[in-house]
């Protein structure tokens, strides 16, 4: 990575984790499980907060939720709730702890009913990354018409922490959208993941 590149303005200059972030995993899209669930629980955890706090702590995210396994934070008791509310390397929010409780059982359903959580939310931009072309980093929106049917669906499913901000940033962060702006080096090649 070196910084002649042309990026979102929003990771210029952020630091080597920002950075590599956007420049590896930003848009591209993901089609692996255990990624959208992590990508699920981050984003409800950063509600509130900076993107920044988010990346920070997504080590200790890892250990916490059992390398974001479904079927094991599923599972996850009381006990192990009150546990992870002690553990500094998280953000030590109830609601966002308990909601990836609920999350994970609200995600194996959908497996269930769809085979695949990536299955389920591929179908809402018909299996192919949307890919925007705008301009500058103040152009790209929080949310979108898709983002509002994604959001409610995934409550009407039981899912918590998914209003349509948190799952537009989902949608972008999974490359369920390409909003790379087209300055940067990354649109083109998110492009041609489509």
């Amino acid at each position: 990575m070196t910084n002649e590149l042309s990026r979102c303005r929003w990771a210029e200059g952020a630091g080597p984790e920002y950075e590599r972030y956007h420049d590896e995993e930003w848009g591209v899209p993901v089609h692996d499980d255990r990624t959208q669930f992590e990508f699920l629980i981050l984003e409800g955890a950063q509600a509130g907060l900076s993107w920044s706090t988010i990346l920070n702590k997504r080590a200790g995210y890892r250990k916490a939720f059992a390398a974001f396994d479904p079927q094991k934070v599923a599972r996850f008791t009381n006990k192990r709730v009150e546990k992870l509310l002690q553990d500094p390397t998280i953000v030590r929010n109830r609601l966002k702890v308990e909601s990836a409780v609920t999350n994970a059982q609200a995600f194996l359903a959908v497996q269930e009913e769809f085979g695949t959580f990536s299955d389920y939310v591929w179908r809402f931009v018909d299996g192919r990354p949307v890919q925007n072309r705008f301009r500058r980093d103040r152009d790209v929106p929080a949310t979108s018409p898709v983002s509002d049917t994604l959001s409610k669906d995934l409550k009407k499913r039981g899912f918590r922490f998914v209003g349509s901000t948190i799952v537009y940033a989902h949608m972008q962060a999974t490359g369920l959208v390409n909003d790379h702006v087209t300055g940067c080096f990354r649109h083109g090649a998110c492009a041609a993941l489509a």
